[in-house]
C-alpha cells in the first residue's frame, strides 16, 4: 500500500461546474482583503480552520502532488523540501529543472524530526493521518506544528477522500484544492487560470459524450501494474482516479468499494468483465521507458491464466495512460480525461494538441522560478 501514497496518496453533469464555485468551502477571504486578498481562512477534514494573514514564505509538500500544484500557481520557488520525491520524468518539462533542485525531506513520509526543522511556515498535506503506517510513524501534533510557527493544510481531494459521503465523479474538490492553494500564496488570479483550462477542456469532452446514457458508457479497470500483480489493488469511487475514469465517459467497475483504494482479487477483477483496462504504469522517466512499462503491464494481462480470456484482452483495449495523472489530484487530470476518452470514445472525442503535456487547454505554465 506504500507504493500507492507514492502514486499519491453527482455523475458526469453540469455539477462540476456548480460544486467547482464553492471552493469557499476550502477558503474564504473575510475582512479587508486589500491587494493580496488576505486574511485568507481554510479548513481541514474535520471542519477546523486555519486563518493566513499573508502568503507563507517557506513551504514544505508531502508528496509531488501539491508540489506540482505550487509550480502550475508561479509559487515553486517557495518551496524548501518535500516528501515522496517526483520521480524522473514525473514533473511536466517546465518545471522539471526546478523539481530537481527541491531539498528532499523523506523519500516517503517526512520523518517528524525533519519537518518540525524545516524552517517552513507551512506544510501541506495530501494524506489523511498517518499514524497507523507502522514503521512510516505518526505525524507532529497540531501542538507541535504551532511551536514550530507551522501552519498545516489538506489537499482535500485526497486527504479528506475516504470520509466523503459520496464518490468523486468530477474534479470539483481538485479545482477546489488549487483555488484554496492559490488563496493562500496570493496566487489567486493564477489559479483561477488553472480552472478555467481544466474547465475548458473537461467542458469539450463532456460535450461530446452527453449523447451517451450513462448506463451505456464502457465499463473500466484501472490495474495498477507497479503495485503488483499478485493482488490487483482497485481505486474506489472516492479517489481522484473515479472522478477522471467518470468524466471520460466510462464506468469504474469498482466504483463502488468503500474508501478509495481497496486490494481485490483477480477473481473480482474477472467477475466485473471491464470493457477497458487502463495499464496504470509509473513513469519511468522516458518515453522508451514508459513503452516498456506498458508493454509488461499488457504482457502480463495477455500471458496471466486468470485474465487471458477476459474480451477486452483479447481485443487489446487498453488505455496507455500513466498512473500519477489518473490517482494523484492536480491540473494535468483534465488532460487525462481528455486522454482517456479519446481512447475509449474515438468517433466522439478527438485527441488535441498539446493533450497529455499539462496544458489543460488555456492555460500555460508560468516561467520556472
Amino acid at each position: 500500500m506504500v507504493a500507492l501514497f507514492a502514486a499519491g496518496c453527482g455523475g458526469d453533469s453540469d455539477k462540476t461546474a456548480e460544486a467547482g464555485s464553492g471552493a469557499s468551502a476550502s477558503a474564504t477571504r473575510s475582512g479587508d482583503a486589500g491587494s493580496a486578498g488576505f486574511p485568507v481562512k481554510v479548513t481541514d477534514c474535520a471542519g477546523a480552520e486555519t486563518t493566513f494573514t499573508a502568503a507563507p514564505k517557506k513551504v514544505v509538500t508531502s508528496n509531488a502532488s501539491s508540489l506540482e500544484m505550487l509550480f502550475w500557481l508561479g509559487a515553486g520557488d517557495r518551496v524548501v523540501g518535500t516528501g515522496f520525491p517526483p520521480g524522473r520524468g514525473t514533473m511536466p518539462a517546465p518545471f522539471a529543472a526546478q523539481a530537481e533542485r527541491v531539498k528532499v525531506l523523506g523519500d516517503m513520509v517526512i520523518p517528524k524530526e525533519q519537518l518540525l526543522a524545516s524552517g517552513a511556515d507551512l506544510y501541506i498535506d495530501t494524506f489523511a493521518d498517518m499514524s497507523g503506517m507502522g514503521a512510516m510513524g505518526s505525524g507532529p501534533s497540531p501542538k507541535e506544528f504551532a511551536a514550530a510557527g507551522i501552519k498545516h493544510i489538506y489537499l482535500k481531494s485526497t486527504a479528506c477522500a475516504s470520509k466523503r459521503p459520496g464518490a468523486q465523479e468530477d474534479l470539483a474538490e481538485v479545482e477546489a484544492d488549487i483555488r484554496q492553494l492559490g488563496a493562500v500564496t496570493g496566487t489567486s488570479a493564477r489559479a483561477e487560470e488553472l480552472v478555467a483550462g481544466m474547465r475548458q477542456t473537461v467542458g469539450t469532452v463532456r460535450g461530446a459524450l452527453a449523447g451517451v446514457p450513462r448506463d451505456r458508457r464502457p465499463t473500466y479497470f484501472f490495474f495498477d501494474f507497479d503495485a503488483g500483480t499478485k493482488q490487483p489493488i482497485a481505486v474506489c469511487g472516492k479517489q481522484v482516479a473515479n472522478a477522471v475514469i467518470t468524466q471520460a465517459g466510462a464506468r469504474n467497475v469498482f466504483a463502488d468499494c468503500v474508501g478509495d483504494f481497496k486490494p481485490v482479487s483477480w477473481e473480482d477483477v474477472v467477475g466485473k468483465n471491464p470493457d477497458w483496462i487502463q495499464l496504470g504504469v509509473r513513469d519511468k522517466g522516458s518515453a522508451e521507458a514508459n513503452t516498456k512499462a506498458f508493454d509488461e503491464a499488457e504482457r502480463f494481462l495477455r500471458t496471466f491464466d486468470a485474465t487471458k480470456g477476459l474480451p477486452a484482452v483479447r481485443d487489446g483495449k487498453f488505455v496507455r495512460v500513466g498512473s500519477e495523472r489518473t490517482t494523484i489530484a492536480g491540473v494535468r487530470n483534465a488532460d487525462t480525461v481528455r486522454e482517456i476518452a479519446g481512447r475509449i470514445h474515438p468517433d466522439l472525442v478527438k485527441p488535441e494538441a498539446g493533450s497529455g503535456a499539462g496544458a489543460s487547454a488555456s492555460a500555460s505554465a508560468p516561467a520556472a522560478g
